[in-house]
């Protein structure tokens, strides 16, 4: 197999997203720009198709595609963090720069693109061998939308 990359459909302004996932997602880089060679039904000889891009570690291509069709809630990206504050900055600069926030540290970006930001000490006791921790650390995820992550730990009572 000769490798793979993720495409990602945007109505409009792949270039500004890629920008905004560069300067906002760890392990994120704009990799390059392809312009459209000739007229096309999502852009005009010229403009800016296709944005190549690492993000969050995964090759993609931010494609400008026209409003044929969406993103949607159906594909995400979950970005692992390690504390609260990290946590915050992340959810802060989708949520905080015209995304929405959504359940159980769901939030979308103003482009309409799916993240998870999930701490890795949700993960963890969302894991853990012990059923009823597992049970309390979910029942209180449920009723976040930004994981706080000293409700979970207080849910499971510090046994992650």
């Amino acid at each position: 197999m000769s490798g793979s990359s993720l495409c990602l459909w945007y109505e409009s302004g792949a270039e500004a997203a890629a920008e905004f996932y560069a300067a906002t997602i760890p392990d994120t880089a704009i990799l390059g720009i392809e312009r459209a060679p000739a007229d096309n039904p999502s852009t005009a000889a010229g403009a800016v198709l296709l944005v190549r891009i690492r993000l969050a570690g995964h090759d993609a291509v931010l494609l400008n595609g026209g409003q044929h069709f969406r993103l949607s809630e159906a594909f995400s990206l979950q970005i692992h963090t390690d504390d609260q504050e990290q946590t915050d900055r992340l959810w802060g600069a989708i949520v905080d720069g015209d995304g929405s926030p959504s359940m159980c540290g769901w939030c979308k970006d103003k482009w309409g693109l799916s993240w998870q930001i999930t701490p890795r000490a949700l993960t963890s006791a969302l894991s853990h061998p012990d059923p009823q921790l597992r049970k309390r650390a979910f029942e209180a995820m449920m009723g976040m939308n930004k994981i706080d992550i000293a409700a979970i730990e207080a849910a499971i009572g510090g046994a992650a």
